[in-house]
C-alpha cells in the first residue's frame, strides 16, 4: 500500500505566519534533529527490503525543510 504524503506546503506556508517563541523553537530544533539521525540511520538500510522506503525518506527530507523554514521565519522570536 502505498503511504499517502501529509506534508502540504500550503499548510506550512500559513503557518510560517505564527511567531514562534523560544520553547517552540528548541523543539522544532529538537525534532529537527530527530528527523535528521533517522534519515542517516535509513541510509544503511537495503531499499529492497522495506517498501516505498524512498518516500519515507522524501517524507522526512520535506518535514525538515518545512521545520527549518519555520525556524528562519521572520515573524518568529529570534534566539536569545
Amino acid at each position: 500500500m502505498h503511504g499517502s504524503r501529509t506534508l502540504n506546503p500550503t499548510i506550512a506556508r500559513r503557518a510560517k505566519k505564527v511567531a514562534l517563541n523560544r520553547v517552540e523553537r528548541e523543539r522544532i530544533t529538537d525534532s529537527q534533529l530527530k528527523l535528521q539521525a533517522v534519515s542517516s540511520s535509513l541510509n544503511r538500510v537495503d531499499p529492497t527490503k522495506v517498501p516505498d522506503l524512498k518516500s519515507v525518506k522524501d517524507c522526512l527530507e520535506d518535514a525538515d525543510r518545512i521545520l527549518g523554514n519555520a525556524l528562519r521565519s521572520p515573524d518568529s522570536d529570534k534566539p536569545e
